[in-house]
């Protein structure tokens, strides 16, 4: 996954939607403001050409009356405009006050009649701009040029105003514009958050559960009610499923029953020892599969009582011992007591000894201990073992990993998964690990309620049977 979706994912939603939001809203803004701006400078500007060519006309009409020129070269400093009328030479003729004797403030000349104009800084104020207007005159002494100059300082000061006001609001309102939209989306998803955690407490056993449908008629909605339909699917299958897998294991128990009662009464033989062994092999086949479908429909039922598992795993060893006699079975026992169902318990342990005896080169080694307040078993083998990668799977229903972990075997795939929906039960956990001989080592951790370990702790001894 690249650097960006690993971004993405870490974010969610609200986040990515209030960066989104506010992204857009900054760059819109941006360009709006400097929009803004342009605009405001530009209708500025025309307001001073506006103004220096009405005062340019106003001077030129005043030309041939000496008294009115006057009056229209005074200063003036509330809109700091300088005017000067220059002959067909460039001489200055007439100038305001605060020009005069200086030189022309602008080269340009237009015809009479025109206008032109140009934008630089004047002699009598450095760094301040001047927007100059020349308009060119016919008069009877000759043509004439009205030069207008008028400061744009309050144009450049307005929109400095603008550029420091936009400045501080534009990051404001990007920043309020998130925090909104990251508020709302929350709000938004509040529904989709429910059904999230719903959601996580449906499993195989409370498929009858549903998503809560907010009352909105929206997307969210809509999303809800597919997703309840598709839970009304799933739980009618998985009903029809366990229907039938219970009903098969019911009714095949009488002819199985049958089966091998008639076995018994054909005799001995090769043949009638295999077909006992299979008929075995189905029964346990059968038994499995009716637990797992009672365990599905309503969870296990457990009878409680004190369970010494070091007596389990004695009996344990006692049976593989007599079922394997060339298998060298190693018991490491320390007497705990817990607090669980014995038959369950006595199953769990059972499943994970045929399972190790069944994969063995020749060797298994049982072990009990006592850690706080937590018992542990384990059941080692000196087989193939498990990979890393398939130790999660193998706890999963007729699952068989390859050639050695086969039918060939005399497995169905369903032991280690009743184990551990046993040991769930209990509160309990059950892990693989590497053994120290090579194979596999099943860890059983249960809680202890009471525990009765031997007085220094340690193991009461190794018991080895071959």
């Amino acid at each position: 996954m690249t650097l960006a979706g690993r971004i993405r994912q870490r974010l969610g939603v609200r986040m990515r939607s209030a960066l989104a939001a506010s992204a857009v809203v900054a760059v819109a803004s941006v360009f709006t403001g400097i929009a803004f701006v342009w605009a405001a400078r530009v209708i500025l500007t025309r307001n001073v050409d506006q103004d220096t060519a009405d005062r340019a006309s106003q001077v030129a009409g005043a030309l041939d009356d000496d008294t009115a020129l006057a009056a229209m070269l005074r200063p003036s400093l509330r809109d700091r405009t300088v005017v000067q009328v220059l002959d067909a030479d460039g001489h200055v003729l007439r100038a305001s006050a605060v020009i005069t004797g200086a030189q022309t403030i602008s080269s340009l000349r237009p015809a009479p009649g025109e206008i032109q104009r140009e934008q630089h800084e004047l002699p009598v104020a450095h760094d301040v701009s001047f927007r100059i207007t020349a308009l060119g005159v016919a008069t009877a002494a000759g043509q004439r040029t009205v030069l207008v100059a008028q400061s744009i300082d309050e144009i450049d000061e307005g929109t400095a105003a603008a550029v420091g006001a936009l400045a501080v609001g534009l990051p404001l309102l990007t920043v309020i514009v998130g925090v909104a939209t990251f508020l709302f989306v929350g709000r938004s998803l509040r529904p989709v958050d429910a059904m999230r955690r719903q959601a996580e407490t449906i499993t195989g056993r409370n498929l009858h559960t549903r998503l809560p449908v907010p009352p909105t008629a929206d997307e969210i909605a809509a999303l809800a009610t597919t997703m309840n339909t598709m839970l009304d699917r799933i739980e009618a299958a998985t009903e029809a499923q366990r229907r039938f897998v219970a009903d098969a294991s019911h009714e095949l128990r009488s002819p199985l029953s049958t089966v091998v009662a008639g076995l018994d009464l054909v005799g001995e033989g090769p043949h009638v020892t295999r077909m006992r062994r299979e008929s075995e092999r189905m029964s346990r086949l059968i038994a499995d599969l009716l637990l797992l479908a009672r365990v599905d429909e309503s969870g296990l039922q457990l009878r409680r009582s004190d369970v010494d598992l070091d007596d389990l795993v004695y009996l344990e060893r006692e049976r593989l011992a007599l079922e394997r006699p060339g298998l060298r079975v190693t018991t490491w026992a320390v007497p705990v007591r817990v607090s669980g169902d014995p038959h369950h318990l006595q199953r769990v342990l059972r499943n994970l000894v045929d399972n190790a005896a069944r994969y063995a080169a020749g060797a298994v080694v049982l072990t009990t201990a006592l850690s706080g307040e937590v018992a542990e078993i384990t059941v080692a083998d000196d087989g193939p073992g498990i990979p890393p990668a398939a130790r999660d799977r193998i706890f999963d229903r007729f699952v068989r990993l390859d050639d050695d972990r086969s039918r060939k075997g005399g497995g169905t795939g369903l032991g280690l998964a009743i184990a551990r929906d046993i040991v769930l039960a209990h509160g309990g956990t059950l892990t693989v690990e590497d053994a120290p001989a090579g194979g596999a080592l099943l860890r059983l951790r249960l809680p202890v309620e009471f525990s009765g370990p031997a007085p220094d702790g340690r193991s009461t001894g190794r018991d080895e049977i071959s």
